[in-house]
């Protein structure tokens, strides 16, 4: 396995106390199909990002699980087949229940290795399927989850919808942890509404490799004052299963089992829009920065989009927080009285 660990050699300067953080992107693909095989590939990079003195580890989109990259499950307008709904069966089968045994060693991996670790995740609730992100304290303490609330053109086939219960910023001794998946990451009320609980350490893990997600990375960290941690998988053709339902989604005819499918694009960005770290586009690997807190107050004098630079008798913001339920159940209260005699 080829692998690149791209570093922020810029010195940190001493003229005042500040808070070091030093976060790793782990830019590598899932073992698609066998979820087991993918979380022992996850712990050997976290090992070896914690072995360099990594305190956050950041996994790509859909990590664990697997982002099903050019499969069409069989769909079109109109169009139903056995062997898309046999593909979902077997895609069904890779996501994992939260909580569940594989929160539990992501978990233990956090603890073992003493690093508060972000992944994306495929979480089937029943039969529905949600493309998430976990968080992890360094004590191994689960904290919670993210689900995306907007899949992207396809994606809303197989994937359900998250709502305004899980949009989590977490107070944690490296800062304020949270983010969003990919695409939802141009939501402006979205980000605005993690701006507003004041996020820090901003993680989006990502399926998108463009030069315009490039753009929108840079744009969210000065427009935050924010570290944005943005993790993409580097897959190649052989990382997928062969299977005649597979679709290539660019223009590439390059059907070799070497021929890239995603190319990464991993990168950290500071508060005041310098690159720290990144981006990959050659190889799986690791792109680590040592993140100083004190450049979000240094942005932030300029620019604080939710605080002196807002205009809140022009433009509010109402964030409906309330878990959507597709079915409550109400029980009627049980009479306590007694049965009269007649």
């Amino acid at each position: 396995m080829s692998k690149t660990t791209l570093k922020d050699t810029t010195p940190v300067s001493n003229d005042f106390p500040s808070t070091i953080v030093r976060a790793t992107i782990v830019q590598a693909s899932s073992v698609y199909n066998d979820t087991p095989k993918t979380l022992e590939k996850a712990e050997k990079f976290i090992a070896e990002a914690a072995s360099d003195g990594a305190q956050l580890v950041v996994f790509p989109e859909a990590y664990v699980g697997g982002y099903p990259r050019g499969f069409r499950f069989g769909m079109a307008v109109g169009v139903q087949n056995e062997e898309g709904r046999d593909l979902f069966r077997k895609y069904h089968a890779s996501a994992i229940a939260v909580p569940g045994p594989e929160v539990d060693k992501l978990a233990e991996m956090a603890r073992k290795y003493k690093v508060y670790l972000v992944t994306g995740a495929i979480e089937k609730d029943g039969y529905t399927l949600y493309c998430i992100a976990l968080f992890f304290s360094s004590e191994g303490h689960f904290l919670g989850k993210h689900r995306k609330v907007m899949p992207t053109a396809m994606e809303r086939v197989i994937w359900g919808y998250g709502d305004g219960s899980t949009l989590p910023v977490y107070d944690t001794p490296l800062g304020k942890l949270g983010g969003a998946i990919c695409w939802e990451n141009r939501m402006p009320s979205l980000r605005t509404s993690l701006y507003a609980k004041g996020v820090e350490l901003y993680c989006a893990p990502t399926a998108d490799w463009s030069k315009e997600w490039q753009s929108s990375v840079m744009h969210i960290a000065m427009e935050g004052g924010c570290f944005v941690m943005a993790a993409c998988q580097f897959c190649l053709r052989k990382d997928y299963p062969e299977d005649p339902n597979y679709y290539f989604t660019d223009e590439s005819d390059d059907h070799s089992p070497e021929a890239v499918v995603s190319p990464g694009g991993s990168v950290i960005i500071s508060p005041l829009g310098k690159i720290l770290a990144g981006p990959n586009f050659g190889s799986e690997g690791l792109v680590t920065a040592d993140l100083d807190l004190g450049d979000i107050a240094k942005a932030k004098l300029y620019f604080d989009v939710v605080g002196h630079y807002s205009r809140p008798d022009i433009f509010n913001l109402t964030v409906n927080e309330k878990e959507k339920k597709p079915v409550t159940f109400v029980s009627k209260p049980e009479d306590d009285s007694e049965p009269q005699d007649k």
